[in-house]
């Protein structure tokens, strides 16, 4: 008999074909919700999840053979960590396998708002480009020569750094803790990197501690000339006070590929010209959604014959 996993929401479809080889796959869940589960799901030992989907003390409870959460991508911040560790459920994750696509993409959104690539494209299609001679958008900083300040240098953090570096540009990050391996200014407070900054990168894990980091007073240390690049999670930008800075000319621009109430964008927010603004697609290179899929197929089959996950997250 093939052992039961849960799937929450719905795994791409080359997952799925794969999985189905080997388990019994239930689900889609229609919400994270003990409600929502299936027929069977009492039996599931794993539970395949995303970062973003709640993963409850309730939910958990009420899958009693539940020995795994394995995590699509790198986020784990929906699962209620207390309630996995009182049952001595596992967690794995995606650990950097899609850690290059999302630092190539990060430096597209920081070179499309800083360069203002969106707005030309705009400014082209809507027939206003006369020529050289008659009206042309106005001149913007480049890259080179300008500060790159790195919220969170992890893997995909030490990643856009490295790229950074090719456009001549001079990094410093924030970190909880320094990394002196690495050839980057470290600042203790956020605060303090943003006020150095002329790019702030948004690249830290989604954590309670995280949680509206980038506030009015970090974007106000940004300043008029300043730009915001966020793909990290939503929740770590507080966006009510982004988009007033937006507007009210706090910064000069932001790039955002998430935000804290996905699907949902704020009107406001689309309504800016300031904005370059993406669907969460940053780890959608196909190489690295190949490499998430068999570090997950390989996580599960690791918890199965009983030996160490491969990218097991700390709880």
């Amino acid at each position: 008999m093939k052992p039961t996993i849960l799937m929450a929401p719905r795994m791409p479809a080359r997952l799925l074909a794969r999985l189905e080889e080997r388990y019994e796959v239930l689900g889609p869940m229609t919400h994270s919700a003990p409600d929502a589960l299936p027929a069977g799901a009492a039996a599931a030992r794993v539970l395949l999840t995303i970062g973003s989907w709640k993963t409850d003390a309730a939910l958990i409870e009420a899958l009693p053979n539940l020995g795994l959460i394995a995590c699509y991508g790198t986020g784990n911040e929906g699962i209620e960590r207390p309630a996995a560790r009182a049952r001595g459920i596992l967690i794995s994750n995606a650990a950097d396998a899609n850690a290059t696509s999302v630092a190539e993409f990060a430096v597209g959104l920081m070179l499309a708002s800083a360069r203002q690539i969106g707005a030309a494209e705009r400014f082209l299609r809507a027939g206003r480009w006369q020529g050289n001679g008659v009206e042309r958008m106005a001149h913007v900083p480049g890259l080179a020569g300008r500060k790159l300040g790195i919220f969170g240098l992890g893997a995909i953090g030490q990643r856009i750094a490295a790229r950074a570096a090719a456009f001549d540009m001079t990094i410093g990050y924030h970190n909880r803790s320094p990394r002196p391996e690495l050839p980057y200014q470290y600042y203790d407070s956020l605060l303090g990197l943003a006020e150095w900054a002329d790019i702030l990168m948004v690249s830290v894990r989604a954590s309670s501690e995280t949680r509206h980091a980038i506030d009015a007073g970090v974007l106000r240390a940004l300043g008029p000339q300043g730009h915001l690049v966020n793909i990290s999670r939503g929740i770590a930008v507080d966006e009510a006070a982004l988009i007033e800075a937006l507007e009210d000319g706090t910064i000069a621009g932001a790039a955002l590929d998430v935000y804290e109430q996905e699907p949902l964008v704020p009107d406001r927010l689309k309504a800016l010209e300031n904005a370059v603004l993406t669907p969460h697609i940053a780890a959608n290179a196909e190489s690295a959604q190949i490499a998430q899929q068999e570090l997950l197929l390989a996580n599960l089959e690791a918890f199965f014959a009983g030996r160490p996950l491969l990218s097991p997250v700390a709880i």
